[in-house]
C-alpha cells in the first residue's frame, strides 16, 4: 500500500499531491494537498520511530494548555497526520512578545510531581520521565546523568567528561533551588519548532513535554538564539525570574540540550559541554 493509499484509508480523502518538507528527525515529512483544498502534514518513520509518542504529546498540550499546536488526526508508531499550520515570518520583537505570553501561560500549568505520566522523546531519543518529588534529583538523574551515559555508550562523549558531569551533578544544589511547583513545558524550545505568521506565533511543533522547572525551557530558548531581550522582558512581566538565572543557571540547564546534541552528533558539542564544566570548576 502506498503512502497516498494509507492516508486515504485513514482520513477518508486522497491527497492530490505530497510535497517533501525539511525538518524530519526520525523520518520523512510531507505536506499533503487534499482534494477539498485543505493541507495536512504527514510524518513517516520506521518501526520504533516514536511518532505515536509525538502525537500523544501534541494531544496532551492541546488538552492541558492553550499553547497553539497542530491538531492530530492520526498517530501511530510509523505515521503521524496533523493539521497544517501556516507560517510566513521570522521571530521579531512583536512575535517574541507573543511567544512570552504563550509560554508564561503554559508554565502556570501545574503537575503533582516532576516528570510525566509517560516517557517522551527529544530529537527522537528516549526521554525518561519517572515522577519525582525533587526537581534537583530529577534534573540530575533523568536529564544530565541519563543523557551523559547515553552519549558515552554511543561513543560520542569521553569517559573523563562524563566523570566531570557526575561530579557537577551531585553539587547542583549549590546553584539550583527547588521551584515553587512543577510546570508543564514544551521541552524542545528552539527556532525550528516555533512557527510565526506575521507578528504572532502560529504554532509550536515537535514537543518533548514533561513537568519541570520552567527555567530549563527558558535556557534552551537561548542556546540557538531563538529568543532574546524582547522575549525575556515580556516573560518577566508575567513570571519574574529569580536572581542568578542569566549569570549561572542558564548554562547549567543548557547542559541537557547540549548532551542531547552530543548524543546525536558528537563533534563540537563535546567542547561546549566541557567549557560549561570549566566555567563551574569541574
Amino acid at each position: 500500500m502506498t503512502l497516498t493509499d494509507r492516508i486515504e484509508e485513514i482520513f477518508g480523502d486522497r491527497p492530490i499531491r505530497l510535497s517533501p518538507l525539511s525538518g524530519g528527525c526520525v523520518g520523512e515529512v510531507y505536506r499533503a494537498d487534499m482534494t477539498d483544498g485543505s493541507k495536512m502534514v504527514v510524518k513517516t518513520g520506521a518501526a520504533g520511530s516514536g511518532l505515536a509518542i509525538e502525537g500523544a504529546m501534541l494531544v496532551y498540550l492541546a488538552k492541558h494548555s492553550d499553547l497553539p499546536v497542530p491538531e492530530v488526526f492520526h498517530a501511530e508508531d510509523s505515521l503521524l497526520l496533523m493539521s497544517w499550520v501556516e507560517s510566513s515570518g521570522s521571530l521579531g520583537a512583536a512575535s517574541q512578545h507573543h511567544a512570552a505570553d504563550l509560554l508564561a501561560a503554559l508554565h502556570t500549568v501545574r503537575g503533582d510531581q516532576f516528570g510525566h505520566e509517560t516517557d517522551t522523546l527529544i530529537g527522537g531519543l528516549h526521554q525518561p520521565n519517572p515522577k519525582t518529588q525533587s526537581w534537583i534529583d530529577f534534573f540530575r538523574d533523568h536529564r544530565l546523568l541519563h543523557m551523559g551515559h547515553e552519549a558515552l555508550q554511543a561513543g560520542r562523549l569521553p569517559r573523563r567528561t562524563l566523570a566531570r558531569i557526575e561530579d557537577l551533578s551531585y553539587r547542583l544544589d549549590e546553584w539550583i533551588e527547588e521551584p515553587e511547583f512543577p510546570s508543564l513545558i514544551h521541552g524542545d524550545m528552539w527556532g525550528g519548532n516555533v512557527l510565526v505568521k506575521g507578528d504572532k506565533i502560529s504554532g509550536f511543533i515537535d514537543p518533548a513535554i514533561y513537568y519541570a522547572d520552567p527555567e530549563i525551557e527558558l535556557a534552551f530558548s537561548t542556546l540557538f538564539n531563538t529568543f532574546s531581550d524582547p522575549f525575556f522582558a515580556r516573560y518577566q512581566e508575567h513570571r519574574p525570574l529569580k536572581p542568578g538565572f542569566f549569570e549561572e543557571r542558564i548554562e547549567l540547564y543548557n547542559l541537557y540540550p547540549l548532551l542531547v546534541h552530543v548524543r546525536l552528533f558528537g563533534g563540537s558539542y563535546v567542547g561546549s559541554v566541557e567549557r560549561t564544566l570549566d566555567r563551574f570548576g569541574f
